[in-house]
């Protein structure tokens, strides 16, 4: 267990010597009083100066980064989930938290709640989208106090938040009622998850699990919910259990195509496999706000599903998206190659191959491997 530890405190320090944190004090009107807010942007985010990056608010700051980040960081390590920029605000000063999510006996914000409120969507948003390269996809976390708070943001119209992660929330009077009502009225797409455990507050529980209900009754298609109640935790040691989960299922699909999503889902396709691929990369650019390369993996991966089900004309197809997205490299022109062998075209396929040895080298694709190729078709 400590070697464990001891492995994700090197990690996580390691990616901190190369993300950029800043601590500004930002001067706010609304609030007519200074905040402290930090500002983490991805590793990569100097190199890559064309790239957008999806914006996660977090309340309570002081507590909430590092389990943020941490997930965030593994999974993008991993491309198992988006680079992300993260803007905490940090809360824990002279009760700051619970003067900033009050609210009136209506259960509407008031006073420091309803400036809070302006704050994030009239100050700091705005200025966090100025300075920053951020996509148009934008999250919001808290706990308790002020995971009740971040649900205000669901009762406008045209809500400024696309996903919300609300952890064990203390829900104002008739939130547990109005959100599904919300949720089932939004006309675009929103992302919600809810986490409470059996060692949580049971006032707390009573309500989410009134919302649960109703959420799940919803029919909206533009809704993604999910709830989590865990075994065996506190009301605290949940949040390092539903962070993982939230993110994860705010992201669903940006993984890399597995094993488990090839057989279940691709191979199991009589067509449209080269359809799957780009829908599932025009999905992840409405959420992310650019788009992203195709990863060679899936391509390989939907490459494999279209031999196996003989569907051979994908190929071509496949073989135009490969050039959009790697336009430098013999991909395309292999998988052109690859329709023509298959076709029994044996000198469109030499020839398509011996274009592809002309050009750069990609993954397991390689010169020598190309001749090879283009002397097997020449040879029959």
């Amino acid at each position: 267990m400590k070697q464990t530890l001891l492995l994700l405190a090197t990690f996580l320090l390691s990616h901190t010597l190369f993300s950029q944190r800043t601590v500004e004090a930002f001067n706010s009107e609304k609030l007519k009083e200074i905040r402290e807010v930090t500002i983490i942007t991805p590793d990569n985010y100097e190199s890559n100066k064309d790239k957008k990056y999806p914006l996660l608010l977090v309340l309570d700051g002081e507590y909430l980064t590092n389990p943020f980040y941490g997930v965030f960081s593994y999974g993008a390590y991993w491309d198992d989930l988006p680079e992300v920029i993260i803007v905490a605000i940090n809360q824990n000063k002279n009760n700051e938290r619970e003067h900033d999510s009050s609210y009136d006996e209506g259960g509407l914000p008031n006073e420091q709640g309803a400036k809070f409120f302006e704050f994030i969507g009239a100050e700091l948003l705005p200025y966090v989208e100025k300075k920053y390269r951020v996509a148009p996809f934008r999250m919001i976390a808290g706990l308790d106090t002020t995971a009740g708070f971040l649900n205000f943001f669901l009762y406008k119209d045209n809500p400024i938040f696309n996903a919300y992660i609300s952890l064990s929330p203390e829900f104002a009077p008739e939130m547990e009622n109005r959100i599904p009502e919300r949720l089932a009225a939004i006309q675009k797409p929103i992302f919600y998850y809810q986490a409470t455990s059996d060692g949580d507050l049971k006032k707390i529980q009573t309500k989410m699990k009134t919302l649960d209900e109703k959420a799940k009754a919803v029919t909206n298609s533009n809704l993604k919910y999910r709830f989590d109640e865990f075994k065996g935790l506190s009301h605290y040691s949940l949040v390092t259990f539903a962070i993982p989960n939230a993110a994860y299922h705010i992201f669903d699909g940006y993984q890399p195509i597995s094993t488990i999503e090839f057989q279940e889902k691709i191979a199991k396709l009589p067509t449209g496999h080269t359809q799957y691929l780009i829908d599932k990369y025009n999905n992840l650019e409405k959420k992310l706000g650019y788009k992203p390369t195709i990863r060679l993996n899936d391509f390989k991966a939907i490459e494999a599903a279209i031999l196996k089900n003989k569907n051979y004309e994908e190929l071509l197809t496949l073989s135009e998206v490969a050039k959009k997205n790697y336009p430098k490299s013999m991909i395309s022109e292999y998988e052109k190659g690859l329709y023509y062998e298959n076709t029994n075209d044996n000198k469109k396929a030499y020839k398509a191959y011996m274009s592809a040895f002309n050009q750069e080298p990609i993954g397991d694709l390689t010169k020598d491997g190309m001749l090879e190729r283009a002397d097997a078709v020449k040879s029959r």
